[in-house]
């Protein structure tokens, strides 16, 4: 199994989660030092609790199942003070 098939079956242990509140994540890029590069998708990428979500559950799971990458970053989070930000469910 490929890197980023691993890190695909890492993140689809969480993307139950995410599709609950109308999000979902992409992997766009694995660089050659072991950095995984996400892109938040749907509601993921505006909601308020995007850095939460990211550190806790994506970030977590990526590193627990494939321990080969260093770090793991998201390419469009939104700050938790940013006034486009949304909260789930509301």
């Amino acid at each position: 199994m490929t890197l980023r098939e691993r890190v695909e079956q890492a993140l689809d242990t969480i993307r139950p989660y995410l599709e609950t509140d109308g999000g979902d994540v992409s992997i766009e890029e694995i660089t050659e030092d072991n950095v995984v590069k996400l892109k938040l998708l749907g509601a993921c990428a505006s909601c308020s609790m995007s850095i939460m979500t990211f550190k806790a559950g994506l970030e977590q799971a990526i590193k627990k199942a494939v321990p080969e990458i260093v770090s793991v970053e998201a390419i469009n989070i939104t700050a938790m003070d940013d006034p486009n930000a949304t909260t789930p469910g509301l």
